[in-house]
């Protein structure tokens, strides 16, 4: 079967970041272009503290059941990683149990695939309990159900990309220990849950607007332009773990809640949306969801459709939403053409005063 190497030679890592080697299997399917999601990919290694210094893709028709890729491929992966001096290697693929402990048995660094490097992201942008809670019971589920912590064999892996988390848990905890603090944080988590219950069950409470969309679309930007707050704006994926919320002035003395919402990526993990349930319930209490788009990016329709595939795991399909396209003064060529659809620049304030009309309009009286 054909396979490609996508070469960057001479690329190096800049100092502090890990050099890495990005592996990834193209099943070439037409409506699913591996591109997009390889740059993703690299912005996501980049924002857990790695430079991806060569690709390696390999076109098939179907993954290597034993491998992820040939045999042939993985000796040639050994032999790069050796040549180049990498550190680490990133597969966009996940991986099945019997993949990584083959893969790791030819390649002598430590092997992290997208769930793992998600995990990561989440993980340094934790800040407060209850967002470091939700990340640390993610990452257990995922090693529970991937064996991954358990026995000698994931020795190497040691700190950094794909290991380190907020709370106490060390690769080497045993399925005991895993499952009890499992059944520990899902109880911890249950209790945040009943507390947001009450609190969002005050009586004359003002309206709430939830912003949702793609990871890196502006919504942080766009929160701070419309409230006039300092919420954390970062170019990098996943920059907004613990979400905001802010106050809104709709005019004539009217008054709204604004929230900022985790940004979402393609095939988010499951065991993530599951930890995040209980942050997620602030979309399930909103009178309207605002949908933000990247207007700049080519690649918006996969976006969306991402966004609404969680959205619907959610059963949020069929909340009120308002669709808004930010980024519009960056944008390259004609704006996407969306029926009622608006089109705002958080950064020049360009559709602003219409969006802020919309979200009066939209909203309910108390």
């Amino acid at each position: 079967m054909a396979h490609r190497t996508f070469s960057t030679a001479g690329e190096v890592a800049p100092t502090g970041l890990i050099p890495a080697i990005l592996v990834a299997v193209d099943l070439d399917h037409p409506a699913h272009p591996i591109e997009p999601e390889l740059a993703e990919f690299e912005a996501l290694a980049e924002a857990a503290g790695a430079r991806v210094i060569e690709r390696v893709v390999q076109k098939r028709s179907a993954v290597d059941p034993a491998l992820l890729v040939g045999s042939g491929k993985a000796a040639e992966i050994a032999d790069l990683v050796k040549e180049r001096d990498a550190k680490l290697v990133l597969v966009l693929n996940d991986l099945r149990p019997r993949q990584r402990k083959n893969l790791e048995k030819i390649i002598p660094v430590a092997i992290v695939d997208r769930t793992m490097l998600i995990l990561d992201v989440f993980a340094q942008h934790a800040r407060s309990r209850e967002g470091k809670l939700q990340v640390e019971l993610a990452q257990l589920k995922y090693r529970q159900s991937n064996l991954i912590g358990i026995g000698a064999d994931l020795s190497r892996l040691g700190g950094g990309i794909g290991t380190r988390g907020p709370g106490e848990t060390k690769l080497e905890v045993d399925r005991r220990r895993i499952t009890g603090r499992v059944l520990l944080l899902s109880r911890q988590l249950e209790d945040v849950a009943k507390q947001r219950a009450t609190r969002r069950s005050a009586p004359h409470r003002e309206p709430l607007f939830a912003l949702v969309g793609y990871t890196n679309v502006g919504k942080s930007s766009l929160l701070n332009a419309l409230t006039r707050s300092d919420a954390l704006v970062a170019d990098q994926p996943i920059a907004t773990l613990d979400p905001p919320v802010r106050r809104v002035v709709l005019g004539h003395g009217a008054y709204a809640r604004l929230a900022d919402t985790v940004g979402f990526i393609t095939d988010l993990p499951k065991d993530l949306v599951n930890a995040f349930k209980a942050t997620l319930e602030e979309l399930r209490e909103a009178d309207v969801l605002v949908h933000v788009l990247d207007a700049s990016n080519s690649d918006w329709p996969r976006q969306r459709a991402a966004v609404d595939a969680i959205l619907h795991e959610l059963e949020l399909e069929a909340a009120p939403r308002l669709i808004v396209f930010n980024k519009c003064d960056a944008a390259a060529g004609e704006l996407p053409n969306e029926p009622g659809a608006f089109y705002v620049s958080a950064r020049t304030g360009a559709g602003l005063p219409e969006l802020r009309e919309a979200l009066a309009k939209h909203a309910p009286q108390r």
